[in-house]
């Protein structure tokens, strides 16, 4: 039995006001699926079965270039965060893993740490390594680059750091590094577009050497940020060149906010799909660019297309394929508790929907060249309102019917603010 953030009863009494409606929700869906021969009990325990990892970083106040606005109750170290997060897994059933940044996340006793961790009911996701700021006492600054720099010792460094994540993860039981780096230009000339790749590519292959042989490492591609004129990691194309130069344990990571508005990127995730080079996502909403929204917030639709091509993939058995899937959001204006249990319930509702198209008609109008019924047999998993299979799943599993209105009745927010201290404004920085 792990520790309990939130009073069982309060859950419990919270539960008891809703399982009536609850019941009958669930019923009358299942009647409606059965008409078209769908299981809903078999659905719910495919969507009670799904967990998305929860970053450490999310649940601290984020903030723009400009400003950070903190909240009540900021986390002050690894171990608030994780008491935190273990309060979006009691109340969602969804989130059973947290992903630590490094050196943010460090601490000397590693397997305290981990005894908290599962103490909490929580397991520890990919290690996420940082080289895109100074630390302090860093002997090289990472102002013009780290893994790709011109200066053989500050890449030495950064190779340095990336190994160290990974010995942390072991101690801690994570299987899996993620590599983002904000190397780049802001000018043309600045730096040589080859040679900055190579030593990128040199870089990346000595840290590929320490990975034990039951971890994967993630490449994370982004248009742009910090680097403006160019990235040296900037897109999908690049990133499978990296997973295919390093090897087998290499795989390309996708966030849902690395790519110019309008691109396709469900098509990307097939692509990766197709030549096994697909390792996992970071989701998160963007109505502009890498935005940090939360998931779902702007454009669900765009979502449950990248969830299509993942259950059409589990349900084809495409080979390699276990992607990692984390959110990864800056939380501005919401508590970010309640920000992260929306979009853990918005990436099962889009699973729980992409579940529900029926793959066989949907082959069958695109073997027809039936462009509409194709589109409409698509878009009918979307129409569906799938709350009744999360709530009951939840509801089982032993969390909250409505998890943002139970985490509020809980009184958790003015409890940890009344013992963390408060933390002042300061400056920007989406942390």
């Amino acid at each position: 039995m792990s520790d309990q953030m939130i009073s069982a009863s309060v859950i419990e009494a919270h539960n008891d006001k809703r399982r009536a409606d609850l019941q009958s929700d669930y019923a009358a869906l299942g009647a409606k699926l059965a008409r078209g021969g769908v299981d809903i009990d078999a659905l719910k325990a495919k969507v009670a079965a799904y967990g998305v990892a929860v970053p450490s970083w999310g649940v601290g106040t984020g903030g723009t270039r400009f400003a950070r606005f903190p909240g009540a109750g900021e986390p002050r170290n690894i171990f608030d965060k994780i008491e935190d997060c273990a309060v979006i897994q009691q109340l969602t059933r969804a989130t059973p893993a947290v992903s630590l940044h490094i050196p943010w996340d460090k601490v000397d006793d590693l397997a305290a740490l981990k005894q908290r961790g599962e103490a909490l009911g929580l397991g520890f996701d990919a290690m996420n390594s940082n080289t895109f700021q100074d630390q302090p006492g860093q002997a090289h600054s990472y102002k013009f680059g780290s893994l790709s720099h011109n200066d053989a010792a500050t890449r030495r460094q950064a190779i340095e750091h990336n190994l160290e994540c990974i010995e942390i993860g072991r101690a801690l039981g994570s299987k899996a590094l993620t590599v983002w780096i904000g190397d780049g230009s802001n000018f043309p000339g600045q730096s040589h577009f080859t040679r900055s790749f190579e030593n990128y590519l040199d870089a990346m292959k000595a840290i590929y050497k320490g990975l034990p042989e039951d971890w994967r490492i993630f490449s994370e591609h982004k248009m742009f940020e910090p680097a403006f004129y160019s990235t040296v990691v900037q897109d999908w194309g690049t990133n499978y060149l990296i997973a295919q130069e390093l090897g087998p344990k290499a795989y390309c990571l996708v966030d849902l906010g690395h790519h110019a508005p309008n691109v396709n990127i469900e098509m990307i995730v097939a692509r990766l799909i197709q030549f096994k080079k697909l390792g996992g996502f970071h989701f998160n909403d963007s109505k502009y660019g890498d935005d940090d929204l939360d998931t779902g917030s702007v454009d669900p639709y765009r979502l449950y297309l990248v969830f299509n091509e993942l259950v059409d993939a589990e349900t084809r058995g495409a080979g390699d394929f276990s992607p990692a899937h984390m959110i990864d959001q800056s939380h501005n204006v919401t508590d970010p508790i309640e920000s992260l249990m929306r979009s853990a319930t918005e990436i099962c509702r889009a699973y729980a929907q992409a579940l529900l198209v029926d793959r066989k008609a949907l082959d069958g109008y695109q073997a027809d060249n039936d462009a509409l019924m194709a589109s409409e047999t698509l878009k009918s998993g979307f129409r569906t309102d799938v709350e009744p299979i999360l709530a009951m799943a939840r509801l089982e599993n032993g969390g909250a019917i409505d998890p943002i209105a139970c985490f509020r009745e809980s009184g958790y927010r003015a409890a940890v603010g009344a013992k963390r201290p408060a933390v002042s404004g300061g400056g920007g920085g989406i942390v």
